[in-house]
Formats: structure tokens, C-alpha cells, sequence
């Protein structure tokens, strides 16, 4: 009998990852989209037929890009990214519980953003901050929405940092300026950049599929902390090239937006510690070497 996984937002960045290693592991991975597919569920069939049979795990990492560059900071547009998470999150949570057989995991993803911008603190998971800005209030409500209290379906949460890979992500967008001798530090840059490799952020949700003790959250970050004007440094000499052209904060905050730019313009220190203590062993706990690996695909 195939073993099912259905990820949510299974196309993206992630979840083409994260579908590899499921398959890998002897699972079928079916992505959840808007439009029908190849190995692909649509959102409107979740809600009227609910989850395949033999549905064992679900993951949910839809989500609707913040740093779209393109896009205007609106209130349709902010609407469009709370209900991108809250909404169908819910979604899958409610196929879930509503499934005959109930898949023995679910799993959800959310950010950084979870942790208030700070300077001085350092947050792992045991970490109790209190929702102070937009970003800490969506991601507090887009992690309820998946929350469950069923004894039989191990649930667990990944919050993620900004996670690095050649073809998708952060790193589309970094990579031209900084080939070309034009990159640099966003503001200051004495922001902390909490970072992940892409191999390390499906190995994370992998690890906690496999592992029937894992439940909870695990911050999605690598075990090296750097700032951003450490990380533009750092991929600056990967690439051999000068990253000296600081953005201003004021260029930053007219491209994406006063509310937005915080994502940039502050950080939060984040460890990993629960993920640590789990057993996980990160493929690329080291920037330099993950920024090596990224250039070299």
C-alpha cells in the first residue's frame, strides 16, 4: 500500500525539497495548488472531498511571498498574505480531523517572525515573547490555525529563518546585485539574519516525519547566528566580489513599504535548540559553506 504525504504549497521552494526527501522515504508526495496537476490536489477538492485514503502525513507551507518587490504594500495585498497562511492552514487542519483514518503526522510551517525584533535576546523555542508588530501577530495566529489537541496525530511547527538555495528564495533576488560587485548590508546591518540552507529546512521537517518523539516546535535556523551586514561579507567573498554598497534604510522602506521593511531592516537572534536537542544534524550549520554549496549548483 503507497504511503501518502499531502503537502500544501508542495510546488513552492520548500516543498519541491521536501517532496524529493518524502519520496526518498518510500511516500508519494501530493502537492496542494490552486490549479489541478501531475501529483497534484487542489484546495477546493481538500474542502469538498477532504484528504486522500492512506493519507498518513500532511504539511502544510503555502503561503503567499511577503518580499514580492512587485507588489504593493496594500490592504489587499496584506489580506491576501493572512489569508494565504491562516486560511488554508486551516484548511488542512480541518481535513485532518475530519479524515476517517487520521494521518499520524501533521505538520505546519512559520516564521522567525514569531520572535520580536531584537538586538540583545536570544529566543529558542522555550522562548515566550509577546506579540508586539504585525509580523509577531500574524505568525502567532498562522500557528494556532494549525494547532490540534488530538493524541492519535502528532503535530509539530517549524519556524523558519530566510532559507538559502540557488534556484528560489532569498537568494534569486540577492545573487545578481552581488555578482555584480553591487551588494551590500540592508541599513546598518547590524540586524540579526537568522538563516537556513534549503537542504536543512526539508531535512528538519523530514526529521520530525521519521521521528515519533518530535512534537512541538523547532526553529527552523541554522545553529550559527551572523548579522546581515556579516552575512553580505560572507557572500560577498564566496562570489570574490566587494559588498560595500550599503541600502539605505530610507530606499528600503520606499520599495517595500514602512510595515514591510521591518522584515529587513530589524532581526531577531534565533537558536535552535529543541531542534538540536532532537537529534537533527544539520547538513550546513556553517554559512560559509552553505554559501559555497548554493553558488556552486
Amino acid at each position: 500500500m503507497t504511503k501518502l504525504a499531502v503537502v500544501g504549497g508542495g510546488n513552492g521552494f520548500i516543498g519541491r525539497a521536501l517532496a524529493n526527501l518524502l519520496q526518498k522515504s518510500g511516500y508519494k508526495a501530493l502537492s496542494v495548488s490552486r490549479k489541478p496537476g501531475e501529483n497534484t490536489l487542489t484546495w477546493k477538492s481538500i474542502e469538498t472531498e477532504g484528504l486522500p485514503k492512506n493519507t498518513e502525513v500532511v504539511i502544510n507551507l503555502a503561503g503567499e511571498p511577503v518580499l514580492n518587490v512587485f507588489r504593493r504594500w496594500t490592504p489587499s495585498f496584506k489580506q491576501e498574505i493572512w489569508d494565504s497562511r491562516i486560511k488554508k492552514t486551516k484548511t488542512l487542519r480541518t481535513a485532518v480531523l475530519a479524515a476517517a483514518t487520521p494521518p499520524k503526522v501533521w505538520a505546519t510551517v512559520s516564521g522567525v517572525g514569531f520572535y520580536p525584533p531584537s538586538t540583545s535576546r536570544i529566543y529558542d523555542e522555550l522562548s515566550v515573547p509577546e506579540s508586539t508588530d504585525i509580523w509577531s501577530e500574524l505568525t502567532h495566529a498562522w500557528e494556532n490555525a494549525g494547532r490540534i489537541e488530538n493524541e492519535n496525530i502528532r503535530h509539530f511547527v517549524v519556524r523558519s529563518g530566510v532559507v538559502l538555495g540557488k534556484n528560489g528564495g532569498a537568494m534569486s533576488e540577492m545573487l545578481p546585485p552581488f555578482k555584480l560587485g553591487l551588494g551590500g548590508p540592508m541599513g546598518d546591518g547590524k540586524q540579526w539574519f537568522p538563516w537556513i540552507h534549503i537542504d536543512d529546512i526539508a531535512g528538519i521537517f523530514m526529521h520530525g516525519v521519521k521521528n515519533t518523539s518530535v512534537r512541538g516546535v523547532l526553529n527552523g535556523v541554522a545553529p550559527e547566528a551572523h548579522t546581515n551586514g556579516e552575512f553580505s561579507k560572507a557572500l560577498g567573498s564566496v562570489l570574490s566580489r566587494p559588498a560595500l554598497l550599503s541600502l539605505p534604510s530610507f530606499v528600503v522602506k520606499a520599495l517595500y513599504g514602512s510595515e514591510r521593511s521591518v522584515m529587513l531592516l530589524q532581526g531577531q537572534n534565533v537558536y535552535p535548540k529543541l531542534t538540536l536537542d532532537s537529534g537533527y544534524v544539520y547538513s550546513y550549520p556553517k554559512l560559509d559553506a552553505a554559501l559555497k554549496e548554493v553558488i556552486s549548483r
